[in-house]
């Protein structure tokens, strides 16, 4: 089990390797420096090496899925492929079925997903569906923004007890950090309304958006945990709503970080960050603002980002954020569906057609790219689609191939592949900024798995798992600017992935399918304030919830494979 990956071209962010021709060599999955002459030589000269790729949010299991599967049997007649001796059968386009999802991340040479959205009432559906995703490792983050639990403890500021229930929650739930969406809005939407604004209070709690987000993030810190808080602001969707962003942000500039938690530098990840950068009164004078976003992102650094990049797509858009599903199907009239989760959250699915020829989706598509081009830090933005909502996780090389050619972009802006409103509502058409491999390495992995906090990948650092990407592109003989046809299909389909240094794609070909694993967080230290969190609340429970407590938490043996990350108090 030794290897030499022999005369790569290495991009490896974390340890400042922009481009250097070297060898990495691994040793029972794990990265070292050295191996003994009978390891195996892979021949990659000249093919770019990095880490395998880290995609920080997507939605990719959980009860969600199986509802838009059930619902868009058009989506699922897309990407049919038969099984071969090594690969079970694929569906579905935006909403791909479970093997698919693992199948093609390890084809776009990546390993560790984060499934961004699990309501802990439903978390154990989520596992199990993690454990029929082959191939990458996936992390799940609980809901709390519209507990009513953690609404209670917010009102009251009582961060202590707060800190006890979300670390019992993390072990019920088997789940990494705190996932806050539409906070005080989705609770609002149990009763046909919603908030705009992080000042506003959810209907029959006395208590606002903001003060739930600082409450949350406060109790992060108290936690050590290994991520921030991961929220999902107010107001997605809306024109106007830069305002609700950057007070969203701004919440929290005074909030200190743990000294625990080493590797993350922010206190908030802002995600999908391109539906809340919206000016205007409605979508007749709606225009970008994301440069003003971009601007306060660029000057503070207790926040990160991920974009959430319109692919120009047909998908199927699913959120907690049940309101917004709403005003969405009120603007389309596409089918929709919608749920709320007792207690806990809700959500809604409804089908999005974004197409270049439209004024709105052409601007949803230059103001992601703006935030990527405006925000000057790389390390503080991440590539994402928000898959499924602004579209497929496999447009990822696209977006890479957008990102690194100034001359396509201008392209499909002069050729009307795109809206006129890009060159009228957007500074998209003025920006001649263009990123490069290194850039690419660290918004696709070194990036995302610094701010997760995550130890043991991201980098081709010695003792971490050898989870890398091998792509058939000589960075020595290819402009990205002119050849961004070759730079999409190159990043299509990785020329070797290997997770825990087990080669599954091997001269573009998937040869072996391993086990998923579920990386969950498991907080030290606070096991008696646990209990008696869970006794004061348990005649409510009791009262209000349909379930017994004793089928609510998740078992080990709903979690086959874990990976537990043990933090302190």
């Amino acid at each position: 089990m030794e290897y030499i990956l022999k005369n790569g071209i290495v991009y490896d962010p974390a340890n400042e390797i922009n481009g250097e021709k070297k060898d990495v060599m691994f040793k029972d999955g794990i990265i070292v420096d050295e191996v003994s002459s009978d390891a195996k030589v892979l021949d990659v000269t000249d093919k770019i090496v990095m880490p395998a790729g880290v995609d920080p949010h997507a939605h990719v299991a959980g009860p969600k899925l199986v509802v838009g599967r059930l619902y868009r049997p058009e989506d699922s007649r897309r990407g049919v492929t038969q099984k071969t001796k090594v690969l079970r059968s694929e569906s579905g386009f935006s909403i791909p079925s479970c093997p698919a999802t693992g199948y093609r991340y390890s084809r776009l040479g990546y390993g560790t997903v984060v499934e961004a959205a699990m309501p802990p009432l439903e978390a154990k559906h989520t596992h199990e569906e993690i454990a029929t995703i082959p191939n990458i490792d996936i992390p799940a983050m609980p809901l709390f923004g519209n507990n009513w639990f953690v609404m209670e403890y917010a009102k009251e500021n009582n961060i202590e007890d707060l800190s006890a229930f979300i670390s019992a929650w993390l072990k019920i739930s088997k789940g990494y950090g705190i996932k806050i969406v539409n906070p005080c809005g989705s609770e609002a939407w149990g009763w046909g309304m919603n908030v705009h604004g992080v000042n506003d209070k959810a209907p029959y709690f006395d208590v606002t958006s903001k003060e739930v987000i600082q409450a949350l993030a406060k109790a992060n810190e108290m936690l050590n945990l290994p991520h921030s808080i991961h929220i999902h602001p107010n107001d997605l969707g809306h024109p106007g709503n830069v305002p609700t962003t950057i007070e969203t942000m701004d919440a929290v500039k005074n909030i200190k970080k743990s000294s625990k938690a080493t590797i993350r530098d922010q206190i908030m990840h802002l995600c999908h960050l391109q539906f809340h950068a919206y000016t205007g009164n409605s979508w007749r004078d709606a225009a970008s603002g994301a440069e003003e976003i971009a601007k306060y992102i660029n000057k503070n650094d207790h926040v990160t980002c991920d974009v959430g990049q319109v692919t120009l797509d047909e998908t199927t858009t699913m959120t907690a954020d049940a309101p917004m599903e709403y005003d969405l199907f009120k603007l389309s009239g596409l089918k929709w569906t919608n749920k709320d989760i007792e207690c806990e959250t809700a959500a809604g699915i409804i089908p999005c057609i974004y197409s270049g020829k439209s004024p709105v989706n052409s601007l949803q598509w230059a103001i992601g790219l703006e935030l990527f081009l405006h925000i000057d830090d790389p390390w503080k933005v991440c590539l994402t689609t928000d898959h499924p909502n602004a579209g497929p996780f496999t447009r990822y090389p696209r977006i890479i191939s957008w990102l690194m050619s100034n001359q396509r972009r201008t392209e499909m802006i002069e050729n009307r592949e795109v809206h006129k409103w890009v060159e009228k509502r957007t500074t998209l058409p003025t920006l001649d900024r263009e990123y490069d491999f290194y850039d690419i390495a660290v918004i696709s992995r070194a990036g995302p798995a610094k701010i997760y906090g995550f130890e043991d990948r991201g980098e081709l650092t010695p003792g971490y798992r050898a989870d890398i990407a091998v792509y058939d592109i000589n960075p020595n003989d290819i402009d990205p600017s002119r050849q961004y046809a070759e730079i999409e299909k190159g990043f299509n389909v990785a020329d070797y992935t290997i997770k825990d240094g087990q080669i599954l794609v091997k001269d573009k070909e998937i040869v072996k399918v391993k086990e998923s694993q579920n990386i969950w967080v498991n907080v030290k230290g606070y096991e008696a304030q646990e209990q008696k969190v869970i006794d004061d609340i348990m005649p409510f429970f009791t009262q209000y919830y349909s379930v017994k407590w004793e089928n609510y938490p998740v078992h080990d043996h709903y979690v086959s494979n874990p990976i537990r990350v043990d933090v302190e108090k």
